[in-house]
């Protein structure tokens, strides 16, 4: 029998269904919440934008002329997954200048540092596996291990951020994959692990068995205090640390170029899984990249950032008081782009968001950042990040979020 094109659709059989770990793991606070506060008219806290007035938009467009001038074949040709030499030698010497001895092969360039997560999370997790993080988290690292099936388990800390000993009992108990943390000016709470726990953190990794990844986006963006060394140049931390970087926060977030750097065996298996998702980074941005930090002084570049953005921390802190009711703390950061506020049980801030918008302000409810179901006083936490808008932009901000908490 032949069955007639215009058969009807109930006829049809339906389409498999998405996989369990699309339906179980949700999208991304912040992205939902950026399209509803997408209107000019909102001061955004919310996103954590770099400003984009103050990106080098010349010496960017400079390096890229000079590419397509220099090497058009080459900068439109497909590249190696490893990432293009010129950047990861540069990329070695900023390390290594920095107290941390690397080598160009110890480096595979991302397309952000985002990528460099996911391939870790195909490299390293199966479904079921032991993850542990801090608390609160970024947002998006729990995106991915969500993703990838894992038991996203969270470690207790306090100001200087992970305990030690909380993490060891973890460790003997559940047997994890990984830590992740973000110990410099750590998103959501912009506060700094001292190098004394960092220590303590890598010696209970060596002695224990797990592998740290250190996630560092913001740490060149100090505005005050000594520089931290990385968990990774922490001894017994080399062999079992991967460190992740970045030029969205300091060069430009568009060119989603990103690294990281690890263990020989495990950045093979995520050169493998790289090739599975996109080859390569793209040619053009890699020697685009290099060829600014050949003929620019990113650093000064750098440090010209931190210092507008630390005014503009300090109009945040000057004012946030006012707006907050009587009983919140927040935090100080020395330097990136986040400032975590606690408002007392009694608020919820998701639940006095949409009303808070309505009042032409917007900052991220920090329950999302938390493992697992949040409590009654994280579900009265907010992120606030002070760097996209103008000193005085913040101060009516902060004066919006007063009236709409109120």
């Amino acid at each position: 029998m032949v069955t007639s094109a215009s058969a009807s659709a109930s006829d049809s059989a339906s389409v498999p269904a998405l996989a369990a770990r699309a339906r179980a793991v949700g999208g991304s606070a912040v992205r939902d919440i950026l399209a509803v506060t997408a209107r000019p008219e909102v001061i955004n806290f919310a996103g954590g934008l770099p400003a984009p007035e103050l990106f080098d938009a010349e010496g960017v467009a400079a390096a890229f002329r000079d590419v397509f001038a220099d090497t058009p074949g080459r900068a439109l040709q497909y590249a190696t997954t490893e990432g293009e030499p010129p950047l990861r030698e540069a990329l070695a010497i900023r390390h290594t200048r920095r107290g941390l001895p690397t080598d160009a092969d110890d480096l595979l360039v991302t397309t952000g540092s985002q990528q460099a997560l996911s391939l870790l999370a195909t490299a390293l997790i199966e479904p079921g596996d032991a993850v542990l993080v801090e608390t609160p988290c970024y947002l998006a690292a729990l995106q991915v291990f969500g993703l990838a099936g894992a038991r996203v388990i969270a470690v207790p800390g306090d100001e200087d951020g992970i305990d030690p000993v909380g993490l060891e009992e973890l460790v003997v108990r559940h047997r994890p994959k990984l830590l992740y943390t973000v110990p410099t000016f750590r998103n959501p709470t912009g506060q700094t692990m001292p190098v004394e726990r960092r220590a303590a953190v890598a010696e209970v990794a060596a002695r224990v068995g797990v592998w740290i990844v250190e996630d560092d986006p913001y740490g060149e963006l100090r505005f005050e205090g000594e520089r931290v060394p990385w968990i990774a140049s922490c001894p017994g931390a080399e062999d079992r640390t991967v460190l992740l970087g970045s030029f969205s926060k300091v060069m430009a977030p568009g060119l989603r170029l990103g690294w990281l750097r690890a263990p020989a065996e495990l950045r093979r298996a995520c050169a493998v899984a790289k090739q599975a998702a996109d080859l390569h980074t793209p040619t053009v941005n890699q020697l685009a990249a290099a060829r600014y930090l050949a003929d620019r002084d990113l650093d000064a570049h750098v440090r010209r950032v931190a210092r507008v953005y630390g005014e503009r921390r300090d109009a945040m802190l000057d004012g946030i008081g006012a707006a907050l009711p009587e009983g919140s703390t927040w935090t100080r950061p020395e330097g990136g782009m986040f400032l975590w506020a606690r408002l007392p049980e009694a608020y919820d801030t998701g639940a006095l968001f949409r009303g808070v918008v309505e009042r032409g302000v917007a900052y991220v409810p920090g329950a999302p950042f938390f493992a697992g179901e949040p409590g009654r006083a994280d579900r009265a936490t907010m992120r606030l990040c002070f760097v996209t808008q103008t000193p005085d932009e913040i101060r009516e901000g902060l004066r919006r979020l007063g009236a709409g908490l109120r």
